[in-house]
This record gives C-alpha cells, sequence and structure tokens, in this order.
C-alpha cells in the first residue's frame, strides 16, 4: 500500500492483499502456536535468519505481521511490533533503549503503570529518571544529563490533558543524540503521527482506540528504524515473550478498519460535551484539547488533526462529592479504560493512578476532585443528560 494513501484508506487496506490470501477479503486467521518446515536445512535457514518463513508464533505469525505492517503504514513509521498489552509496549521499548545507570526523562504526568515501571527500573536495575514539565527549551535542556538516553512523553497527558510540543523536544534531543518515545493511546495514528514530527518511537495501549470495542488487551510499537526494530524483535520481545496472540491481533485488525469513523464520532461528541459540560455549576477546571480557552490550544491544533475524545475537569467540592457523581451515572459507564463504543468515567486519583503518592499525583495536577470522561459513541444528548443528572444531584 503506497503511503500517499489517506489513512482512512490505510485503515481498511494497509499490509493485506486478499489474492495472496486465497481471496479472502477478512484477513484470516492463523490460530497456531508452531509451523512446519518443508527441510531440516529449511528449519535451520530460518533459524539462522537466512531465508524468511515462520518458526513459532512468539517469534511471529502472519496475522500478528499483518497488524503490524497496518499500524506501521498508519505512523508513518519503517516497522511495528504487536504485544500482549500497552505496559509490554512500553516496557520493551524501554529496555531495548536503556542499560543499567542511564537516564530517562519523562513528561510531568503519566499513566499510573508507566510510572511504576519507572520505580522498578531504578529500584531494580539503576536506571533513574525525572519527570519534569516539558513546556520548553531550556527547562528541557537543563534537566537532560550526559546519562540521559531516552526522553519518554505523553501527549496529551493522562489525565490532565496537557500537551508536549513534540517538534521543540525532537529539536533538542537530536541534538544530544537521544531518543524520544511517545504515548500515543490518546490520539491514536489518526489523530497525531509523532513519527512525522522526527520522534524515534511511538507505543499505544491498542487496548483503546485502535481496538475501539472494549473486547482486546494489546499493544503496539512502531520504529521510525526499521533495524532497531528488527533488533527489538528478536531480543526484548523474543526472550522476554510478550508477543501478542493471533485472535488478538485479528481483533484489533478488524477494529482499525473502523477507527477513522469511529474517532471522527468521539470527537464530535467530546466537543458537545465539553461545550455543555463547562457551563455547569458545579463544573470547576475542564481540561479539553478542543476549548478555546485551555492553555494549549494553539498547540493542540498544529499538533493534532482533531481535538480527541477525551475530556477531565474537577468538581467544585470534595472527593467525596467527586465520587458520587461517578455513583450516579446510568448510562456512562464507571470503569477504567478509554477509546470503547460506551463513554466511560473514573476518579484517577483512587484508579488509574492510586498507585502514585498524594504528593506526586499533586504535582502532575491530579487532584482528588478530578474526573475523566472517555466520551464514547452514543448520541451526545444521552450522554450528556445523564452527566447532567448526576451532576445536579450533588450538594
Amino acid at each position: 500500500m503506497k503511503k500517499n494513501n489517506n489513512i482512512e484508506t490505510q485503515v481498511i487496506h494497509a499490509g493485506y492483499n486478499p489474492l495472496e490470501h486465497s481471496g479472502s477479503l477478512t484477513p484470516p486467521l492463523f490460530q497456531t502456536s508452531t509451523f512446519s518446515f518443508p527441510t531440516a536445512e529449511e528449519g535451520e535457514s530460518r533459524f539462522a535468519g537466512e531465508s524468511e518463513g515462520h518458526i513459532y508464533s512468539r517469534f511471529g505469525n502472519p496475522t500478528i505481521a499483518i497488524l503490524e505492517e497496518r499500524m506501521a503504514a498508519l505512523e508513518n513509521g519503517a516497522a511495528a511490533l504487536a504485544f500482549t498489552s500497552g505496559m509490554a509496549a512500553v516496557s520493551a521499548t524501554l529496555f531495548h533503549l536503556t542499560k543499567s545507570n542511564d537516564h530517562i526523562l519523562c513528561s510531568d504526568g503519566i499513566y499510573g503503570c508507566t510510572f511504576g515501571l519507572l520505580q522498578l527500573l531504578k529500584q531494580k536495575y539503576e536506571i533513574d529518571h525525572d519527570l519534569i514539565n516539558m513546556d520548553d527549551e531550556e527547562t528541557l535542556r537543563k534537566a537532560i544529563r550526559a546519562e540521559t538516553a531516552v526522553i519518554y512523553v505523553e501527549t496529551p497527558i493522562n489525565p490532565t490533558m496537557k500537551l508536549v510540543d513534540l517538534e521543540m523536544i525532537v529539536k533538542v534531543a537530536k541534538e544530544h543524540g537521544i531518543r524520544v518515545v511517545v504515548d500515543n493511546t490518546f490520539c491514536s495514528p489518526y489523530l497525531q503521527q509523532p513519527l512525522t514530527l522526527g520522534c524515534d518511537y511511538v507505543v499505544h495501549s491498542a487496548t483503546k482506540y485502535i481496538g475501539g470495542h472494549g473486547d482486546v488487551i494489546a499493544g503496539i510499537v512502531v520504529g521510525a528504524d526499521k533495524e532497531e526494530m528488527a533488533e527489538m524483535a528478536a531480543s526484548v520481545r523474543k526472550d522476554i515473550g510478550g508477543i501478542i496472540s493471533p485472535f488478538d491481533a485479528w481483533l484489533l485488525i478488524r477494529g482499525l478498519k473502523t477507527l477513522a469513523v469511529r474517532l471522527d464520532r468521539h470527537c464530535d461528541n467530546a466537543k458537545k460535551i465539553a461545550e455543555t459540560l463547562k457551563a455547569h455549576p458545579k463544573v470547576g477546571k475542564m481540561f479539553y484539547p478542543g476549548d478555546e480557552e485551555f492553555p494549549q490550544y494553539q498547540l493542540a491544533q498544529k499538533q493534532m488533526r482533531r481535538s480527541g475524545g477525551m475530556i477531565s475537569f474537577e468538581v467544585k467540592g470534595t472527593k467525596e462529592e467527586a465520587q458520587a457523581i461517578l455513583n450516579r451515572v446510568q448510562l456512562i459507564k464507571l470503569a477504567v479504560s478509554l477509546g470503547d463504543t460506551e463513554t466511560l468515567i473514573q476518579h484517577p486519583a483512587s484508579m488509574t493512578h492510586a498507585g502514585i503518592s498524594k504528593d506526586e499525583r499533586e504535582k502532575m495536577g491530579i487532584s482528588d476532585t478530578l474526573i475523566r470522561l472517555s466520551v464514547g459513541l452514543e448520541a451526545w444528548e444521552d450522554i450528556w443528560a445523564d452527566l447532567k443528572q448526576a451532576l445536579d444531584g450533588i450538594k
């Protein structure tokens, strides 16, 4: 598939030719753990990397390969690797890029489990990290050490929706020979393509918008350098063993076909919800990149195709009142994760980011009254009616 095809076309066609698979319009599911060799010599040749062909599904599988080629095309990358979860993808990437005594520089807000992984790397392998405000070049430059190997960025940051200027990060990183990794889960390649801005790696919790239906756990890494991605496949993925199952890869291929239409609906609904939510008397600060009063609205316009389907907001009141809203919703589902067809609501301080100390959470901007909303595909009027009655019900 030519890379100049529009992404709406690539999500359906990239990486797959039906005529190479008996004319099957839908990519086939190769639900097998291993592959037989025609001869002992061919088996030797495959293990030596001298001939193409599959060996064992932990090393690779035809269904998984279709997913990986499609994701590489969507992110304008050289190659992609699929994993059992988003955290498996993050872990593999950081293991690949770091060694003992290295340093990782992170945006000042990250997913709770990513924070936990960084703590583990520090405790067990002496790989240090710092979470910093990446608003300007000067701050970033001052935080870089001689041992800094990776700049790890979430944008938008979970759950505060704060953005990081990727072009600025890339400029500084390249001056120091540092790799840039971007968690692109909140946007998907439909809304943001960090590799086109010069970043080195993109990671996804494919559980979210890539799959889109809440029925699969998976992760994706896309890289700008084909040889480095091959090295990652041959080392940390093969030896640690976090490869996705063929069936889960098949589910993601199916989910990707509707990525563009789903994201457009998520974005349309989120914009309408944000406009009405902002005016409610029980809502304090609202964090949504599509709001013209959002501090980084102009950056969102430059860096993102649209503003996404995620909204966070603070309740005017107490933690208990914020939790009361979660207890009152009916159509909206009280659940973590995001990017599903259903609208989901959760309380970051006590759920997704509960493993982070209160002091660290406050530095990240995660208050006890912050609520995160993943706007789904329902009629926006119904989403708002449910949210409004929940808000109206607190004192």
